[in-house]
């Protein structure tokens, strides 16, 4: 639907003859939060590399905010206005964090681009005191702040997380689910904007571990 943050319908995705993905259909409302829960291998890493463009759908339809995007290249689903934060985070271990969130960041600062370097810096402030090491010398909950950062400086419609949590310590993940942030609250409230983002999570089912 239209009115749909993101929606998928019948989509189906492979790994050479391997079908991971049978008739996968969802729909994300805006300002709403998504877990994918599964067991290890169920295909929850495929699904979210299926929405970003990382691998191609052989079936089905995945639009943002009514627009298709199923086989668009990442990086135009990506100006499209979806981030992800990967599992494992892939930060430039060469670049200080200050530049790894510098380079994610859009060329105009909007009202409806309200994510800096500065908003960044207040969500976790761990990241200010660590802005000029670089960011192979970070611990790993602080690797995964920043990778979490780099994300909202593209200030992204629907934001994507494979295992959001990992590395982050309880009381830091507490804290940031009481702020206006799309990454944690429960209803993915941004900073300056009650309704437009959306959050699209997957999280460690109960019992196991990958």
């Amino acid at each position: 639907m239209a009115s749909d943050a993101l929606n998928l319908t019948n989509v189906h995705a492979f790994y050479g003859d391997s079908h991971i993905l049978h008739g996968v259909s969802f729909s994300l409302q805006p300002g709403g939060v998504l877990a994918l829960l599964g067991r290890n291998g169920a295909g929850k890493t495929t699904c979210i590399s299926t929405i970003i463009g990382f691998l191609k759908p052989r079936g089905g339809e995945i639009r943002l905010f009514g627009e298709p995007i199923e086989g668009l290249s990442p990086e135009r689903i990506s100006q499209l206005g979806i981030g992800l934060v990967p599992q494992g985070r892939r930060i430039f271990p060469s670049l200080t964090v200050r530049e790894n969130l510098m380079v994610a960041q859009q060329r105009e600062n909007t009202a409806d681009k309200p994510w800096n370097v500065e908003g960044i810096y207040s969500l976790f402030p761990r990241l200010r005191e660590r802005h000029a090491q670089f960011a192979g010398t970070l611990s790993g909950g602080e690797l995964q702040m920043l990778a979490i950062g780099r994300a909202l400086m593209g200030n992204p419609r629907v934001l994507l997380l494979d295992e959001p949590s990992e590395g982050l310590a309880p009381l830091i993940v507490h804290r940031s689910r009481r702020t206006k942030s799309p990454v944690c609250t429960r209803r993915c409230r941004s900073r300056g904007d009650p309704q437009y983002r959306a959050l699209c999570v997957r999280r460690r089912c109960r019992g196991y571990s990958e």
